[in-house]
């Protein structure tokens, strides 16, 4: 319950009457002592007023208590520090303060009124509600807090009151949505289906035309077995405004309730083909029908639906989701990214519709500097989804932009703040990953273990936390026992052999490398550069020179390959 302040000048002029002016002519000097009393008293409190006015709490508290400490039983004064303890929540000060305004003027509606709300901030409600009901009795004009009444006593639990008052508010305000849709949610509770039909008709028959009034009632109608009336209802409606787009579909699911499926279709088709309906209201509709089990029927259906739709709604956002959505769940992976990217760039509002977009490019190992351009728009547009974060880390990480990738991982970290602890081991994994490429080795190592703890079988992890090590020549048994851990699980795993092989190259087993490797090579169609590297590496340490030179001649040119490649080449000669 919130004080009205717009009375405040008021007040001013009300104070500045209590202190009168006092004639100067023949006083005592008693008397001019108490004239100077009552003018101090007078602009402590013009002051305190205007600092209260300013928004300055603390100063316009300090000027009212020093009005006080001349006139402590002054009403006002003590009404002002009571409105001010309540706003910062002193709630027993304030009653303090209350009360004795009220004492001094128990008619006064502003006093009576603050300590309404001391009572509500105490809980105690019933004092609360018996102030505002000696308000309401005792002048017409305050019949406008009828509905914090009405508040209260939903509040303490008393139905047949709270419907009392609110009665009371709709004859005070009219018929009014809110007022109906809470004496029905009364109603309802107490079982008393009849009466909050009544009240949904009595909004109907203020407001007719309005279709919304009529679904809610028939929602109740529906939700309480009685599908019969709720036809009837709609029906009515529909006759007498036709073109009701939302009443068409409502009928529609009536229709199909009770097994009439060709009257249900058409009304269905008559909605579709409705120019006001929005495309949005449309799109649940087909997708209702979408998650249904696929028939002949029902594709025929969505076929008629979607070529309406597409002739009316054609550029609206969520129509061409929900189309995608169709051509998605038919495999159709190319045609529903087309439809999804439309979307997304007619109204990137939709966060499912990007989060489709950007996984569905991944998927399809799309450009990652093109995923890059959706996932900068999804943080944009919802920086509360830590997916998102992740998502953009990841395109940036591909692309080698380690410093941006490391910045997107950890707002990943902030906003989730652990509550998917899937993401967040994902997000650990890559920034571990990403440590690595900006030469952190130690964080990256931390990150890894991090992960390891909470899922000892991470294979992303494992794979990547042995190949490091061996490059760092670090830790090399523990590197050995994560990668054979790995071709253990997965033993045609190209690049799980590839690093195992590397991890026992580093160890010097060059016989045991040898034979990883080639089972890498041979679970391969076109081996990456950097394998074929390795191979010939391996080779040379077998002193079997002319072979490794060839598989370094075949690896030039390929992925991730050595800095010291071309020398290898060159001078036919390995180096570390």
């Amino acid at each position: 319950m919130k004080i009205n302040l717009k009375y405040s000048f008021l007040l001013t002029l009300v104070i500045v009457v209590v202190f009168p002016a006092i004639a100067q002519k023949n006083l005592s000097r008693k008397e001019k002592k108490e004239q100077n009393r009552e003018a101090l008293a007078s602009r402590l409190f013009i002051d305190g007023q205007r600092y209260l006015m300013l928004e300055d709490v603390d100063r316009a508290y300090f000027y009212f208590q020093k009005a006080r400490e001349l006139r402590p039983d002054d009403a006002a004064v003590n009404f002002k520090l009571a409105e001010i303890l309540l706003r910062v929540n002193r709630v027993d000060d304030a009653m303090e303060y209350g009360m004795r305004a009220v004492e001094a003027d128990p008619e006064n509606k502003y006093y009576n009124l603050v300590m309404a709300e001391a009572f509500t901030k105490q809980g105690e409600l019933e004092k609360a509600a018996q102030i505002l009901e000696n308000l309401m009795e005792n002048s017409d004009e305050n019949q406008n807090y009828i509905l914090d009444l009405a508040s209260l006593y939903l509040s303490l639990g008393d139905s047949d009151k709270a419907l009392e008052a609110l009665n009371r508010a709709e004859d005070f305000y009219g018929i009014a949505e809110q007022l109906t849709l809470q004496k029905q949610r009364i109603y309802l509770r107490k079982n008393n289906l009849n009466a909050a039909i009544k009240e949904g008709e009595k909004l109907i028959e203020a407001h007719p035309g309005n279709s919304q009034y009529v679904l809610s009632l028939v929602e109740i109608l529906f939700n309480n077995g009685r599908t019969n009336q709720a036809l009837e209802l709609v029906n009515q409606s529909l006759e007498a405004y036709p073109n009701q787009g939302d009443l068409q579909l409502a009928a529609y699911a009536l229709y199909k309730d009770i097994g009439e499926i060709d009257r249900a279709e058409t009304l269905m088709l008559q909605a579709f083909s409705n120019v006001d309906l929005e495309g949005k209201v449309k799109a649940e509709a087909f997708g209702e029908v979408l998650r249904e089990p696929k028939t002949v029927r029902r594709d025929s259906l969505m076929n008629r639906l979607e070529k309406r739709m597409m002739a009316i709604n054609g550029d609206d956002p969520e129509v061409l989701a929900v189309l995608a959505d169709r051509l998605m769940i038919n495999n159709q992976v190319e045609e529903a990214l087309a439809l999804y990217e439309k979307s997304v760039n007619i109204s990137p509002a939709n966060a499912q519709v990007l989060q489709a977009v950007i996984t569905t490019k991944f998927e399809m190992q799309s450009d990652f500097a093109e995923i890059e351009n959706y996932t900068e728009v999804a943080v944009d547009e919802h920086p509360e989804r830590a997916e998102f974060w992740f998502f953009d880390g990841t395109a940036k990480l591909a692309q080698k932009k380690g410093e941006e990738a490391e910045v997107s991982f950890l707002k990943s970290l902030e906003v989730n703040r652990g509550r998917n602890k899937q993401l967040d081991l994902l997000v650990k994994a890559s920034l571990g990953d990403t440590y690595h490429m900006i030469g952190k080795k130690t964080e990256a190592f931390e990150k890894y273990e991090q992960v390891l703890a909470s899922k000892p079988e991470d294979e992303h992890v494992l794979n990547n936390y042995a190949y490091f090590l061996s490059l760092s020549k670090k830790d090399l048994e523990k590197a050995r026992s994560m990668s054979e851990n790995l071709v253990k699980r997965f033993p045609n795993n190209s690049t799980y052999l590839d690093t195992h092989a590397w991890v026992l190259f580093q160890l010097q087993d060059y016989e045991n490398a040898k034979i990883f490797m080639e089972k890498a090579l041979e679970n391969e169609d076109k081996p990456s550069g950097v394998m074929l590297e390795h191979y010939g590496d391996i080779l040379y340490h077998l002193g079997n020179r002319s072979e490794a030179i060839s598989f370094w001649k075949q690896a030039e040119g390929g992925d991730e390959t050595s800095e010291f490649l071309l020398k290898k080449i060159k001078d036919q000669k390995y180096y570390d």
